[in-house]
């Protein structure tokens, strides 16, 4: 007889640990604990049966696996916390005792923990270490706008986070590697292609920080002490994989060098960040490297290759390629030069990414590569109305201009995108319309556009419909006109009546009573003809007789879709019962999607007659 199994000694029990139990158990602090699982990945989780992983308690509780416990009580670093905290005692004493000297050597002493190993075991490859970039690119990029008194343990993570992201700014212009941009009301979204792997993340706006009292800043900067040493393996990773300098350092014209009297073309210190964090010029190579032809890189493509690809596969990829090339040289005959208003940090990034020059007033920031006078720009970037001393030479648009080009993968046209115009719709290049969604008219002229079809501007629409309109009401005031008209002409003949004799009256009076009854008589004799004919029909349909007959016109269409409804239906009586629920959820899905659309096609289509009614009143007003 085997031994009697006792309640809670196996399973869900003893697979889970309640956190209070962990942080006993690991001999931590909360702080520390809560430091220890974000630093190495682990996260709480909700068992399946709080009973039983309560051991009989349901009270609501934070459970961890108790694997993961096991693995955080081997980690070297928590032997770093328990000596920060006798570090944080002996400290505390010696401030008490007002032992100056003992005090500064503690805190010259200070103990501090490295996360490098950390990172070579959470990201075993580079590739993986790419695909999780989303998170640290995100936080970074919010500690930017941090005040650099905010209440964090760390002040200079704030400065580090900041020099990281340049960093990795800097690469994606030398690759031209960005795809996608879309300015949203939490900040502007940044799609990069980074040796093959999708990278999204967001930037906030460039306005003045408030911390929401929600927010904890110990937390986040936990985060942030290791997404920065992640962030900063994969720069210089990146840098030495395109042959740069890391870290960077900006390449000067021969001539600035020549007039710096330097042979080396970089600058040093505070100049040098300041210039490289302006993205307006070129980054140092490390060493020279013997540029491939072209032909030899195409032909080691195609070998690697090899026979696992079919012609049309090829050819794909070839005209893939081929667009890719096309989407990098975007502004590559574009120079650019941005006023004072406009987002200088993105407008600069985005524009650097496909090949064109950018440059700005250089009172205003460090970095300008020529000024507001040079006859070649081609295109200035404003948001508030046009200055008074204009260029002819230069086309005066809107910053969303640039981001539309970028999404659309093509120069779009000025003319919707001059000062003062109503912009049309920013459409997020992140939304991929299947079939049956709704597809908005903007986006239906754009993806015309990309395939050659030119669509009539919206300023000829508009210029339609103020004609139709025009048209109608010139129709209505030439109908008033002649009711006019009619009704003056029938008061003038009133007139004359009244100055003729009461014996006219009458005779018109009888006349006018002769013609209505012969009208009556002639109605009367037509409606019995057509009742004649109507009996004889009916009576020859009666009698047996042969008639040639008709060819029936047969819709091919319809019967093709009557046919194929005929077999979807016999399709859907096959289905076996267990799959069958699936199915209706599916067709639900479908109907609900086509119902969606066909809601957001009426409400637009309301929208675009109240902006018409709209128009037509201001316009009605204007006169």
């Amino acid at each position: 007889m085997g031994k009697e199994k006792k309640k809670f000694q196996s399973g869900t029990a003893t697979s889970f640990i309640s956190r209070p139990s962990a942080v006993k158990r690991l001999q931590l602090s909360l702080i520390d604990f809560r430091r220890l699982c974000i630093l190495k990945g682990i996260y709480p989780v909700q068992p399946n049966s709080l009973k039983k992983a309560g051991k009989g308690s349901k009270v609501t509780k934070t459970y961890y696996r108790y694997k993961d416990i096991q693995f955080l009580a081997h980690e070297p670093i928590i032997n770093k916390f328990r000596a920060h905290k006798v570090y944080t005692r002996k400290l505390k004493n010696a401030r008490v005792k007002k032992e100056k000297l003992r005090k500064q050597i503690l805190q010259e002493n200070e103990p501090t923990y490295r996360v490098d190993h950390i990172v070579k075991e959470r990201y075993p490859s580079f590739v993986d270490a790419i695909r999780d970039l989303d998170d640290p690119l995100a936080l970074c990029s919010l500690f930017c706008t941090l005040r650099r008194n905010a209440k964090i343990r760390n002040v200079e993570l704030i400065p580090l986070c900041r020099r990281l992201v340049v960093e990795f700014m800097n690469y994606v212009i030398t690759e031209r590697a960005l795809r996608k941009v879309f300015l949203s009301i939490k900040g502007i979204y940044y799609q990069v292609d980074i040796q093959g792997q999708p990278v999204t993340w967001i930037v906030p706006y460039a306005f003045s920080y408030s911390q929401p009292g929600t927010v904890d800043l110990k937390i986040m900067s936990t985060f942030a002490d290791f997404y920065t040493t992640l962030l900063g393996f994969i720069n210089f990773r990146l840098y030495h994989s395109i042959n740069l300098h890391y870290p960077p350092k900006v390449a000067l014209n021969p001539a600035d060098a020549k007039a710096k009297g330097s042979t080396s073309y970089s600058l040093k210190d505070q100049e040098e960040e300041e210039k490289v964090s302006s993205f307006a010029h070129d980054l140092v190579k490390a060493k020279p490297m013997q540029e491939l032809d072209e032909e030899g890189i195409d032909e080691d493509q195609e070998l690697i290759g090899g026979g696992d690809l079919d012609e049309e596969q090829r050819q794909k990829l070839r005209d893939e390629e081929e667009k890719l090339k096309k989407l990098k040289k975007l502004f590559e005959n574009c120079k650019f030069f941005l006023s004072r208003e406009v987002p200088r940090e993105s407008l600069t990034f985005v524009i650097r990414c496909f090949g064109g020059s950018v440059s700005w007033d250089k009172v205003l920031y460090i970095g300008a590569t020529y000024d507001i006078s040079n006859e070649t720009i081609t295109h200035q970037i404003v948001d508030r109305p046009q200055p008074d001393r204009q260029y002819l030479s230069r086309y005066y648009i809107q910053p969303q201009w640039v981001y539309d080009c970028v999404n659309a993968r093509m120069l779009l046209p000025v003319e919707d995108y001059f000062p003062g115009t109503v912009l049309p719709p920013h459409l997020s290049p992140f939304v991929e319309e299947k079939e049956g969604e709704y597809v908005p008219p903007e986006k239906k002229a754009l993806m015309d556009r990309q395939h050659g079809v030119q669509p009539s501007s919206k300023a000829a629409e508009e210029g339609d419909d103020e004609s139709s309109e025009d048209e109608g009401d010139k129709d209505e005031e030439e109908n008033e006109e002649e009711e006019i008209i009619e009704e003056s002409g029938e008061e003038d003949d009133d007139d004359d009546d009244d100055a003729s004799s009461s014996g006219e009256d009458d005779q018109q009076d009888e006349g006018e009573e002769k013609t209505i009854r012969e009208a009556e008589k002639k109605r009367l004799k037509e409606l019995k003809v057509e009742e004649d004919k109507s009996t004889k029909e009916k009576s020859k349909k009666k009698r047996l007789s042969v008639e040639p007959g008709e060819v029936k016109v047969v819709d091919s269409e319809f019967e093709a879709l009557k046919q194929a409804g005929m077999e979807r239906r016999l399709q859907e009586m096959m289905i076996p019962k267990k799959r069958r629920w699936l199915y209706k959820r599916l067709m639900k899905k479908k109907k609900d999607t086509a119902k969606e659309s066909r809601k957001l096609t009426q409400r637009r289509s309301n929208y675009e007659a109240e902006q018409k009614v709209k128009r037509k009143k201001q316009k009605a007003s204007a006169k």
